[in-house]
């Protein structure tokens, strides 16, 4: 399977968080003829290993899960009311198609709301999208239709949309955040191989399920493993598209001008700056960023275990997170790969990152 095939078949595969073990067997099938072992843990992250036997253990990460809704109410009707599973936005609702996952297959749906014309007649009978007022109409008329469908409480719902590309320079999609993540580790580990770049330190691979909930992949991974380093990928805001962001709060991070690197307090100084001359020398572009207090990355999970490790986060920059069109450019997913990669190769088997002795 080529990269690019691998890419669209693992994006297009919805993957919500708590049920993300359907992806996760795509990524490893992938993944498997460039690894020398590998771990699924209880919930479902799944760990590629080059060279396990070494005793200095290296990460590379990303998070497998994507938002999405659980039904949580059913009316006599046959409507269905749905809660977040993770950052789910009411706002963008409204007239989008729904996969419904259940255990007879997929069920279609849409987010239903009321016409235009019905609800300008005044402002008070002209509602916005909130958690309050959405709804799922599967095309059944009582409750029992509906849950002769498979569908229940707890039944988890997905936007339908699917990958595609725009202008032949950038990809859009559901999910980037952060699928696209696991398809980068994927290709370094690829180059790796197929570069001969084995490292001479334990690499692990690691997709994490749960980041969208708080990280907990991350966590329980940590633990498991007990790693002496780890890099993260994740994606960032793209601050100049248009409407809330404010550079002088949210930084000046743009689209094709290369991979973002956080400056924040669980991310490991001197890791950071190797990560930085590793750019240079490779002359790919990297763009700088702080974060106040928390990456909100599962960077955090992995700096404050075992004792602390030390921790980087390389980001994507991203548009329109959490919506359907979340768009990323071809050319900073690439350098995400490249200064991965390289970052990898040049990181030294029992590297002491410690500040002072």
């Amino acid at each position: 399977m080529s990269p690019e095939e691998f890419l669209f078949k693992y994006l297009n595969n919805p993957s919500p968080t708590g049920f993300e073990s359907s992806g996760q067997k795509i990524w490893l099938e992938y993944l498997k003829p460039y690894l020398d072992d590998y771990i699924v843990d209880t919930y479902g992250s799944v760990i590629g290993i080059v060279n396990p036997q070494a005793s200095f253990k290296v990460v590379i990460e990303a998070h497998a899960d994507e938002i999405s809704w659980f039904v949580n109410h059913i009316t006599d009707d046959g409507y269905l009311y749905v809660i977040r599973n993770g950052g789910s936005d009411p706002i963008i609702a409204p007239s989008m198609r729904v996969h419904l996952h259940t255990k007879k297959g997929i069920v279609n749906g849409v987010f239903g709301w009321p016409a235009i014309h019905v609800r300008m007649e005044s402002e008070k009978d002209n509602p916005k999208p909130d958690m309050r007022n959405i709804f799922i109409d599967c095309g059944c008329t009582s409750k029992k239709e509906v849950e002769e469908l498979g569908i229940h409480v707890g039944t988890v719902a997905t936007f339908e949309d699917e990958l595609a590309e725009l202008n032949g320079k950038y990809y859009i999609g559901r999910a980037l955040d952060n699928r696209i993540g696991g398809y980068m580790i994927a290709q370094v580990a690829r180059l790796l191989h197929e570069n001969q770049r084995k490292p001479a330190f334990g690499l692990y691979i690691v997709n994490s399920v749960q980041e969208e909930i708080g990280l907990r992949g991350a966590e329980m991974v940590t633990q498991r493993i007990k790693p002496n380093v780890a890099i993260v990928t994740d994606v960032c805001h793209d601050t100049f598209s248009p409407l809330v962001y404010d550079k002088k709060r949210d930084g000046a991070i743009k689209q094709g001008e290369g991979p973002v690197l956080t400056y924040a307090p669980a991310v490991h100084n001197l890791l950071r700056d190797m990560i930085i001359e590793v750019a240079q020398q490779n002359q790919i572009p990297f763009q700088r960023l702080a974060s106040s207090r928390f990456t909100g990355t599962d960077t955090d999970a992995f700096a404050y275990s075992n004792g602390g490790v030390a921790s980087a986060l390389i980001s994507l920059p991203l548009k329109y997170m959490h919506t359907t069109v979340e768009m990323a450019a071809k050319t900073d997913i690439d350098n995400v790969i490249r200064l991965i990669y390289e970052t990898v190769c040049t990181l030294q088997p029992d590297q002491d990152f410690r500040y002072f002795n």
